[in-house]
């Protein structure tokens, strides 16, 4: 059931005046891949899911997919704040071929632990594939509870969480009592290390936009038994990840790759370019870091 272990990276969704940039895209997901990333997640919260039209999403994820060509899975963000949608969504990103589906809770209009475990029951039972539960309360207002986590970790189609809450002790919590067949991936990238050593398997990453290489080898150092080496490599990464947060991501994450060359630097609003001072900033970090 584990769909990764390592690095996923949280792609962002390139713009280029108003529409999905394709071509940079592509460029965007060879080198993930090149560099050894071990999963794309699609149309997450740093593809700026919420302001791509349904037709834009699914083509977007139908892309990466094609791009891919079964080189790393492809997980294609698919939730929403109402479950039909969320369900319908789920279903059309099926029929383009994702490896994976990751579906955050429902946000703005918010729910109780039971409305959650009724949402992501109602999903799951509906799909074939892998689900990854996305906790981030920080953003939706909604925390799955480790009560929820623990109702929900034995469906058949329900795989593992992205936990984001950012909370050391919800995560420790929730490694008390999950199998080995349900993936536990830190949704933070300041805490990789740390969730990995409460049983975490992996990251789904912001920061892996840029170092998908170092992102993937932290994880998998930690994994094969080099804990000191992944963790220098947490601590060496420390300024970059705060840097990428020092405004609402995914505004620092596509700043810096237009500053590296890679993408416009094209939001879809409400989104902005950052304020000068943060840009000089996210300069800086990728100049220490050796990326400019």
């Amino acid at each position: 059931m584990t769909l990764f272990h390592g690095a996923g990276v949280a792609i962002v969704t390139p713009f280029s005046n108003g529409k999905v940039d394709f071509p940079a895209l592509g460029k965007l997901i060879d080198r993930q891949i090149e560099e050894g990333i071990d999963a794309l997640i699609v149309c997450g919260t740093t593809g700026e899911a919420p302001t791509l039209k349904d037709e834009e999403h699914v083509e977007t994820v139908r892309f990466a997919v094609e791009r891919a060509q079964g080189r790393v899975p492809v997980i294609g963000g698919a939730g929403s704040n109402d479950t039909h949608h969320a369900l319908e969504m789920s279903l059309s990103l099926e029929e383009v071929g994702v490896d994976g589906l990751l579906i955050v809770t429902p946000y703005y209009n918010k729910c109780t632990q039971k409305g959650l475990i009724s949402h992501y029951t109602a999903i799951a039972d509906a799909v074939d594939t892998p689900m990854i539960l996305y906790s981030v309360p920080s953003r939706t207002g909604v925390n799955i509870s480790p009560g929820a986590v623990e109702a929900l970790c034995g469906h058949p189609n329900i795989a593992g969480i992205k936990e984001a809450s950012g909370n050391i002790s919800q995560v420790v919590e929730i490694s008390r009592f999950v199998s080995d067949e349900f993936a536990l991936y830190s949704g933070n990238d300041d805490m990789i290390v740390p969730t990995l050593s409460v049983g975490g398997v992996g990251v789904i990453s912001v920061a892996a936009n840029l170092v998908p290489g170092d992102t993937s080898r932290m994880v998998h150092k930690y994994l094969n038994g080099d804990t000191e080496g992944a963790a220098r490599l947490q601590l060496a990464m420390k300024p970059l990840i705060d840097a990428l947060f020092c405004e609402v991501n995914p505004i620092p994450v596509k700043a810096a790759l237009a500053l590296m060359g890679q993408i416009q630097p094209e939001y879809r609003s409400p989104l902005c370019p950052p304020d000068p001072a943060n840009l000089e900033r996210i300069r800086k970090e990728l100049e220490g870091y050796g990326l400019l």
